[in-house]
C-alpha cells in the first residue's frame, strides 16, 4: 500500500496469546507469495481448493500487508467504540432489519443468543466506498487509510484468492474475480468489531457461547487473525475446534454465496464465538473483517461450465429461480439474530426460512 501522511492515534494493546492446552483445528495455510510462480501456483490452487472443499476455512499469509499496517488499523478500530458517546452512536446506528444492510453501528443487545441473554457485541461497518455515507467525527481523519485497506483487501488479496478457487474449479482464473468486481454493483463491506466480556450468569445461561454457530451469507469473509482465542469452526468431523492465532495472517471462510455458485463443491463454513480460555478471561476481542459479495445482479446458481462440477455433480442448489446477490444479502442480514427460530429435528440446531432456504443456527 502507498504511504500516507497519517494522523496520530493511541496504540491498541492486544491480549497475550493463550498458553492453555487447546484443541486446535488443523487449517491449511495458503501462501500468496508462492502463488506468483507457475510451480507454486499449482500447489496453492490445490491447497485452496481442497481446504474450501473440505472445511471452508483456511489461512492466507504473505498477502502484501506488513504487520505495522495491520497494527495501525487495529489502533483505529477501537476508536468508534471508545471515543464516541452513546448519543453520537445512536445517530449512526444501522437500520439492519429495515434495510438489510449493516452500515453504521450494530450496538450491543441486538441479537438473541439463548435463554433471554442478548449479545454484548458492538461493530461499526463501512461500505466498500466509504464516501457513500457520513461517519462519526473521530473516524473522519482516518477514512483515507480505511479506504486504502478496503481496496487492497478486495483487489490484491481476495481477488487473488478468488483466482485460486476459480482454477480449483478448472475454470479461467478470472471467473470468480469477474463476478466480484470492485465497482458500484458490489456491496462488500468493512467491519471493526468488538466482543465485550460478559458476567458469569450470562455465560452460564448461554453455555459460554458469545455468537451462535452459523454460516456467513457472504461469498467469502476475511478476518485478520488476532490473539484472543474464541473463534471455533465446526470441523469436517462435526467437532468444534479453535482457530489458532497466526501473526499477520488472514483467516478466510467460505460463505453461502460461494457454496451456491459452486454447486456445493466449496463448503460454507459453520463457525461460532465462545468465551476465551481462562488466561484470556476479561480481555476484549477486537477484530478487522471484510465481508465480500459478488455484484448485486449475480444470481446464486452453479457455474455449470466447471469441469469439476460436471464430474463431481451438484450437491447444493436453491430451489426455483435463484435469488440475486442483492436479494440474498438483504434478506439474510435483516433477519439474522432477530428472527423467531424453529427447533430442528437435529440436536442443538434451530432454523429460519430465508428465500425458501432452511438457514441453520447452531447452539
Amino acid at each position: 500500500m502507498p504511504a500516507l501522511t497519517v494522523p496520530p492515534v493511541d496504540r491498541w494493546v492486544p491480549a497475550p496469546v493463550t498458553q492453555e492446552n487447546i484443541d486446535w483445528a488443523n487449517l491449511t495455510v495458503v501462501d500468496l507469495a508462492k502463488a506468483k510462480t507457475p510451480e507454486g501456483r499449482d500447489e496453492q490452487v490445490r491447497l485452496a481448493r481442497d481446504a474450501t472443499h473440505r472445511q471452508g476455512f483456511f489461512y492466507v499469509v504473505n498477502h502484501g500487508l506488513d504487520q505495522e499496517t495491520v497494527d495501525r488499523m487495529m489502533d483505529i478500530a477501537v476508536l468508534p467504540f471508545d471515543k464516541v458517546d452513546k448519543e453520537e452512536k445512536l445517530r449512526y446506528e444501522a437500520r439492519i432489519k429495515q434495510t438489510g444492510e449493516y452500515l453504521g453501528y450494530k450496538l450491543p443487545q441486538y441479537w438473541h443468543i439463548a435463554n433471554g441473554v442478548r449479545d454484548r457485541i458492538e461493530h461499526y461497518n463501512f461500505p466498500r466506498d466509504v464516501s457513500r455515507r457520513e461517519h462519526p467525527a473521530v473516524l473522519r481523519p482516518f477514512l483515507p487509510e480505511i479506504q486504502k485497506m478496503i481496496e487492497f483487501t478486495h483487489r490484491d488479496i481476495m481477488n487473488e484468492v478468488q483466482k485460486l478457487l476459480s482454477l480449483g474449479l478448472e475454470l479461467p482464473e478470472n471467473t470468480l474475480p469477474d463476478i466480484h468486481t470492485y465497482d458500484e454493483t458490489n456491496h462488500s463491506f468493512w467491519r471493526f468489531m468488538l466482543y465485550n466480556p460478559r458476567p458469569k450468569e450470562e455465560e452460564e445461561l448461554t453455555d459460554n457461547v458469545w455468537m451462535k454457530g452459523h454460516a456467513d451469507h457472504t461469498s467469502m469473509t476475511a478476518l485478520w487473525s488476532q490473539p484472543v482465542t474464541a473463534l471455533q469452526i465446526k470441523d469436517w468431523d462435526g467437532q468444534w475446534r479453535y482457530v489458532r492465532h497466526i501473526d499477520n495472517a488472514l483467516v478466510i471462510n467460505c460463505g453461502d454465496t460461494t457454496e451456491y455458485i459452486s454447486g456445493g463443491y466449496y463448503k460454507s463454513a459453520v463457525h461460532r464465538v465462545i468465551k476465551p480460555p481462562q488466561d484470556q478471561d476479561g480481555y476484549r476481542r477486537l477484530g478487522l473483517f471484510y465481508f465480500m459479495y459478488t455484484g448485486d445482479h449475480v444470481r446464486l446458481q452453479p457455474l455449470l461450465e466447471s469441469p469439476v462440477l460436471q464430474r463431481e455433480g451438484i450437491t447444493k442448489v436453491l430451489e426455483g429461480e435463484a435469488p440475486t446477490q442483492e436479494t440474498w444479502r438483504k434478506n439474510r442480514a435483516s433477519t439474522y439474530g432477530v428472527a423467531e427460530l424453529k427447533k430442528s429435528a437435529e440436536t442443538g440446531i434451530e432454523y429460519e426460512i430465508v428465500n425458501g432456504v432452511q438457514v441453520k443456527h447452531y447452539n
